[in-house]
């Protein structure tokens, strides 16, 4: 691969990666109730007394951990993801990029433009080739250990998530449900749209392996 292409292919991640965070923060800053993924976030952040994105960034963390030891595998873009997901979605909330919404209707356009964002930065940053996330990698691993559906693990962490951070004080409301049910169809019409098929992408993953 020449220099050229290897340089668009990180910018690309990175500009995904920046993407990513500015829906996320799109949908904190629509103020009624963020995805199942974020209340987790949010409910660290509360119970620590840590930001969002100290919050992103320890548990991308430790959910790379897991990965590690089931076996998948794990790419430059991965590691990217983990950083700088919560380091920008921090970067950006401290400085009021994103203004908060003070009713119910400027919240669910706010959430909808949210989905397009990720949508697109989904996209960009797995289009790269550099390896998915960190979240994506701990439901492919429960998905090989239980051998169950990819829906019903997905579910499952899903449901997990969102109870614990509810629990911890997280925004809940009708923004989760709107982020729950449509995320889905909208990253599916935008690969559509787009004409791009996850499965040609051929990742690069980087070697890891430690003696314990």
């Amino acid at each position: 691969m020449n220099d050229k292409k290897l340089g668009m292919r990180i910018l690309r991640l990175f500009f995904g990666i920046f993407l990513y965070a500015l829906g996320i923060v799109l949908s904190i800053r629509a103020d009624i109730g963020v995805a199942p993924w974020a209340t987790f976030h949010q409910g660290i952040s509360n119970l620590l007394g840590i930001t969002f994105g100290q919050a992103t960034i320890g548990v991308g963390f430790i959910i790379l951990g897991f990965n590690y030891f089931m076996d998948i595998k794990i790419g430059f873009g991965t590691i990217i993801n983990v950083f700088g997901i919560g380091s920008l979605v921090d970067f950006l909330l401290v400085n009021n990029i994103v203004p908060k919404m003070t009713t119910l209707l400027g919240g669910i356009v706010m959430v909808i433009l949210s989905m397009f964002v990720i949508a697109l930065a989904t996209y960009f940053y797995i289009g790269a080739g550099f390896g998915t996330g960190p979240r994506d990698g701990l439901m492919v691993g429960l998905v090989k250990k239980t051998n169950k559906k990819v829906g019903l693990i997905r579910g499952s962490i899903e449901l997990t998530v969102l109870f614990i951070g509810f629990m911890l004080g997280a925004k809940v409301g009708i923004g989760t449900v709107i982020l729950g049910v449509g995320i889905g169809p909208i990253v599916h019409w935008t690969f559509k749209v787009l004409d791009f098929d996850v499965k040609n992408v051929e990742h690069q993953y980087l070697s890891l392996k430690f003696q314990l």
